[in-house]
């Protein structure tokens, strides 16, 4: 009896320790945070594949995957996926004290679909102690499921003539509503802007460039991924949301997030630049 009531006692210890270690790291569960880049450290892989696993049963495999050069106090990655212009799930995952973080999951079509992938790789470091540094990397893939009965050279460029316009007519909906002059504005679609955030951003040194990436998915992942944050204050569920148009300021001081929910509302999100230097 003593022995059955020990193991109760330490498992009812155990469960504490881990409650309250959740409670004492909120922040690794709900927000990847931007600090300066540390340029030493990298990412050896960062890498995101839709593959398709067998066409009679319209399985794609989605999977990221990415290693840094060493050991992270946090390592998190925020990876998207899109069919048509729309969210169709989004994956994050955080894991303290590693280089490696792997998510996968199967996607069934039951019509030809343009899906895009995208994910953002970051790495939070506390090798100074007065010092807390980040590492990021961003990566992407394409791939077009055609079902057996569609011409695949015709369904191609139909996916893509419906997604554009979809796109266009969700984003000149929410431009007009938030009376968004274009003309202060470079804009990109995230697909776009992820692939040309690789190296340098239009008008911008690498560091602005790297500090606007950093801030952006900040932003997103706490105000989009986790829900999308509406003027009220609520909040709905990202999926079915068209893909983000980001609108950066010419005159370097602010960036705007576009897109519309999955009942049609513009949903803008804003984000001051004053941390690019």
């Amino acid at each position: 009896m003593k022995k059955i009531y020990l193991l109760l006692g330490i498992s009812v210890l155990l469960i504490l320790a881990f409650v309250l270690y959740q409670h004492s790291n909120p922040k690794a569960q709900e927000s990847i945070t931007y600090f300066p880049i540390d340029p030493k450290v990298t990412f050896k892989t960062a890498q995101t594949t839709l593959t398709l696993m067998n066409q009679q049963s319209s399985t794609i495999l989605w999977k990221e995957h990415s290693t840094l050069d060493r050991k992270a106090y946090l390592r998190q990655d925020a990876a998207l996926l899109y069919a048509n212009g729309r969210l169709l799930e989004a994956l994050w995952s955080w894991k303290q004290n590693t280089a490696e973080l792997e998510q996968e999951k199967r996607i069934k079509l039951d019509k030809s679909t343009l899906l895009q992938a995208i994910t953002f790789h970051h790495a939070e470091l506390h090798e100074k102690e007065d010092q807390i540094t980040s590492s990021q990397a961003m990566s992407s893939d394409q791939i077009y499921f055609i079902t057996a009965a569609a011409d695949e050279v015709n369904t191609k460029k139909q996916l893509d003539q419906q997604t554009e316009r979809m796109l266009q007519l969700s984003w000149n909906k929410g431009l007009r509503q938030f009376a968004i002059n274009l003309k202060n504005y470079q804009a990109f679609p995230l697909s776009e802007f992820n692939e040309l955030a690789k190296g340098v951003l239009p008008g911008f040194t690498k560091p602005e460039t790297d500090a606007i990436v950093g801030n952006l998915w900040e932003g997103l992942y706490k105000n989009y991924i986790l829900g999308i944050k509406k003027a009220d204050g609520t909040r709905e569920n990202p999926k079915g949301s068209t893909l983000p148009l980001i609108l950066i300021s010419t005159d370097k001081n602010h960036l705007l997030v576009l897109t519309e929910t999955a009942s049609g509302e513009p949903i803008l999100l804003r984000q001051m630049m004053g941390a690019v230097d």
